[in-house]
């Protein structure tokens, strides 16, 4: 009787910790925009520009990087994430004018694309069984949510013990740590059918095919929602929610201020986010994967919607992260699998690298237009209502999407 593969394998273990260190680093970056702001004297959109130009750095980097795992392995596309990351890092450590900031946060955007989710899911992806390819992915990308879970809070107690210049070289520091653990990460060797298949044919299959032009488009407003939301909501919440009463239920376990509820509440977002992605990656191995994420899209709409038509209080606040965070990245495993389900795995590193791209142009107007608009009105408000509106269309176009597996050599129609 043949043995079943297990779920747990030393590629996902190992995989998850870079995820989860790579993650915690940038989910905090939102917690640096008011400290930074106020000792150079800047405007919101000069450090919003930056890491708005992070996520677009990291959107380029993400299939250039899949290139280079598969063209010259996997662990050392890995190690130049993380060295390229660290120096991002340190450099910004010393950084004095926006320019030199914007600048370097496009070597912390490649960082994060050589230790994210685009080189790391292709492994765990190839290293996983057919049954356990779903779960695997939910489980490491639910690591970057563990990872968000620790991050902001972490950098926000930080900064009452030493500046940010300091937190950027520990950052520095813990994400070439993480390189210690790359000898337990080796993946199979692909299939003789996929090494018969160039990389040049995988991707012309896909620019002919509507569906991959569909999945690109469709993943846009996951960009754009979850990069504005992790860089502005902790200034959001410090500034616009109502106060934080003596005595209440957050005020005794320490949430004393509205800064400390923005940090939390990107903490709670990450939470309940790997019960979310965990929860997508099993229904992905048993639903379709496009009317999932029409659904995922279509509740972040309702739920952005009734948030920002409420008042905003500590507990409005609390409720919106546990829906939101529910709903944050259950989106990457449905979609990452479904690239993966079309165009195999050989090339998958590439390919969903292709698609995170559109992610990744979200992210950067949703972090730049929350810079841009808060200086200008002095509010985050119109920004909330576009996201509404490119989330409404990516639950859309995601219904038109085949998810029937062409057979190999054939050309999408």
């Amino acid at each position: 009787m043949q043995s079943r593969t297990p779920l747990f394998t030393p590629v996902l273990i190992v995989g998850c910790l870079i995820i989860l260190v790579s993650f915690a680093i940038r989910a905090s970056f939102g917690v640096f925009q008011i400290p930074i702001a106020e000792e150079f004297g800047w405007l919101r959109a000069e450090f919003s520009l930056a890491i708005a130009i992070q996520n677009l750095a990291w959107g380029i980097g993400q299939p250039i990087f899949g290139a280079i795992a598969e063209k010259i392995g996997d662990r050392k596309a890995i190690i130049m994430g993380a060295l390229v990351y660290a120096a991002g890092l340190v450099l910004s450590s010393m950084a004095v004018t926006p320019e030199a900031h914007q600048a370097y946060e496009v070597l912390v955007g490649f960082g994060i694309a050589g230790t994210g989710f685009g080189v790391i899911l292709a492994v765990v992806g190839r290293a996983s069984s057919d049954a356990n390819r779903s779960m695997s992915l939910a489980i490491a990308t639910a690591a970057g949510s563990a990872g968000q879970v620790f991050g902001a809070p972490m950098a926000e107690w930080m900064l009452g013990m030493m500046s940010w210049q300091q937190v950027f070289l520990i950052f520095a520091a813990a994400i070439l740590a993480v390189l210690l653990l790359l000898p337990l990460m080796r993946a199979p060797a692909a299939t003789k059918q996929e090494l018969q298949e160039s990389m040049g044919e995988i991707l012309g299959k896909a620019a002919r095919d509507p569906s991959f032009t569909l999945i690109f488009l469709g993943f846009f407003s996951c960009g754009y929602q979850l990069a504005f939301i992790t860089a502005h909501f902790p200034a959001f919440v410090t500034e616009m929610c109502g106060p934080i009463l003596a005595g209440g239920v957050l005020h005794n376990v320490g949430i004393t201020t509205t800064s400390a509820l923005g940090a939390v509440s990107i903490s709670l977002i990450g939470v309940f986010n790997i019960i979310g992605t965990l929860t997508a990656g099993w229904l992905g191995n048993r639903y379709s994967k496009k009317y999932l994420l029409a659904i995922i899209y279509t509740l972040r709409t309702v739920v952005a919607a009734a948030f920002i038509l409420m008042p905003i209080t500590p507990w409005s606040v609390i409720i919106f992260s546990a829906v939101m965070g529910g709903l944050w990245l259950a989106t990457v495993p449905l979609t990452s699998g479904l690239v993966a389900h079309l165009y195999g795995l050989r090339y998958m590193g590439t390919l969903y690298g292709i698609v995170f791209f559109s992610h990744q142009v979200g992210g950067f107007l949703g972090v730049w237009l929350g810079g841009k608009m808060y200086d200008i009105y002095g509010d985050y408000t119109l920004v909330w209502w576009i996201g509404v509106g490119v989330g409404a269309f990516s639950a859309i176009v995601h219904l038109p999407i085949r998810e029937k597996r062409e057979s190999a050599g054939a050309v999408a129609a």
